[in-house]
């Protein structure tokens, strides 16, 4: 009997990627790096991930995992909550605009 394995990432085949989201949450991991007066080098040294992919994200060409946000909102000193939070109102306004 084969065992089945998962493989992390997209399921084979998704092309799909909604846009709006991952602009939302790229602006306000941004905006707040910004308040706090972080250079974006140094969050993502404090998170853990590459400085490249960070910048892939605050420009919303990646969509973030969960774990992801996890990591972002621990190295901004909020929760993943306020991050999600505030990008569902920035989703929300830039529809009514």
């Amino acid at each position: 009997m084969q065992k089945d394995v998962t493989h992390r990432g997209r399921p084979a085949g998704a092309t799909t990627f909604e846009g709006a989201p991952a602009l939302a949450f790229g602006e306000v991991v941004r905006s707040l790096r910004l308040v706090d007066g972080v250079a974006q080098e140094a969050l993502a040294l404090k998170a853990g991930v590459e400085r490249s992919h960070l910048g892939k994200i605050e420009r919303g060409e990646h969509m973030p995992t969960l774990a992801m946000i996890l990591k972002l909102a621990r190295a901004l000193g909020r929760s993943a909550g306020e991050l999600l939070l505030e990008t569902e109102a920035r989703l929300y306004a830039n529809k009514q605009e």
